[in-house]
């Protein structure tokens, strides 16, 4: 099998690299950015993308879509988000399963044996979380970005406009200009909702 990590921290592509090839004949390849990604599944020969969301530029659930149309791949996503939100948005783009990156090196094989295998994998905790929850983040909370949901989790955990804009690398008024677009979507006028919606939904 040829399983193909999509990160982009050096690091941790090679962390993840040596617990793969020590535990199986598979061939690994790697690529940094998404860009590299699908230029290397459009080759037609991968049969896992191990992917990171979090992606400068081409990332998130772009660019999971983009390497599953017409691809004959599947995806399991590792991500640093455990929150269940971030896993449903995954799983209904067309991800095979989701572990964050805080899960056991034994849970990640077993993820990746069972989706090679033509199963599907969710992270014990982040299943029960989703389970708990219903089929999912309502309809609202579904039309958000990526970058919305950061903005929301990082309002919830009581980071400022300015804060948020410095962490993110954007300027004020577009970190203000984002959050006035998450209080239109979800049909709510004061950041004291969206931290309470964002709690509900898990994202904090």
């Amino acid at each position: 099998m040829k399983i193909l990590l999509v990160d982009d921290h050096a690091i941790v592509r090679a962390g993840l690299r040596r617990l793969l090839e020590a535990s199986s004949d598979d061939r690994v390849f790697e690529a940094a950015d998404g860009p590299e990604a699908l230029a290397r599944v459009q080759l037609g020969d991968i049969d896992l993308v191990i992917l990171d969301l979090n992606l400068p530029g081409l990332g998130g659930v772009e660019l999971l879509r983009r390497i599953l149309q017409g691809a004959r791949t599947r995806v399991l996503v590792l991500s640093m988000h455990a929150e269940p939100l971030y896993a449903a948005r995954a799983l209904e783009a067309g991800a095979s399963g989701y572990v964050s990156k805080n899960a056991a090196p034994d849970e990640l094989l077993t993820a990746v044996r069972k989706v090679l295998a033509g199963g599907r994998y969710v992270e014990a905790e982040i299943a029960q979380a989703l389970a708990w929850r219903g089929a999912g983040p309502d309809q609202s909370m579904g039309q958000l970005t990526p970058r919305e949901i950061e903005i929301m989790r990082l309002l919830a955990i009581g980071k400022s406009l300015s804060e948020i804009a410095e962490e993110i690398g954007v300027r004020y008024k577009t970190a203000a200009n984002i959050c006035s677009q998450i209080k239109t979507k979800l049909g709510v006028s004061r950041t004291a909702d969206l931290v309470r919606l964002a709690l509900e939904a898990g994202v904090a």
